[in-house]
């Protein structure tokens, strides 16, 4: 069974850092990333990783703030994000991509697979 658990969240306070851990089983990714979605808004890419060759990828709002990163033992991905913002609060999702075909890993349409998320909440 495909797999994709997060873990991390919590509430802190505007700059502090969280760490959010993705655990991957079942089966081989090509790419894994995270998204967040807010109350009544559309799920938006946060940042991504490919397993082979480590490629980063990030959306403008978090570059310099969050680093993605991976442990290829354990098969985890983690989200180290920093200076955290009140606009960053939102459920966090964890999102697998099978193929390694080459598309837009900043799209939602790109991920195959998808963790139950976990919430931040950033406090001002």
């Amino acid at each position: 069974q495909v797999q994709l658990v997060e873990s991390g969240g919590g509430l802190v306070q505007a700059g502090d850092s969280l760490r959010l851990s993705c655990a991957a089983s079942g089966r081989m990714f090509s790419t894994m990333g995270w998204f967040r979605q807010a109350p009544a808004k559309e799920r938006e890419f946060v940042a991504a990783i490919t397993w082979n060759g480590g490629s980063t990828y990030y959306a403008d709002s978090v570059k310099g703030r969050f680093t993605i990163s991976k442990d290829n033992a354990n098969y985890t991905v983690y989200l180290q994000m920093n200076s955290l913002k009140p606009e960053d609060t939102a459920v966090y999702y964890c999102a697998a991509r099978g193929s390694r075909a080459i598309v837009r890993v900043t799209t939602t349409a790109a991920y195959d697979y998808w963790g139950q998320g976990t919430q931040v909440t950033v406090s001002s």
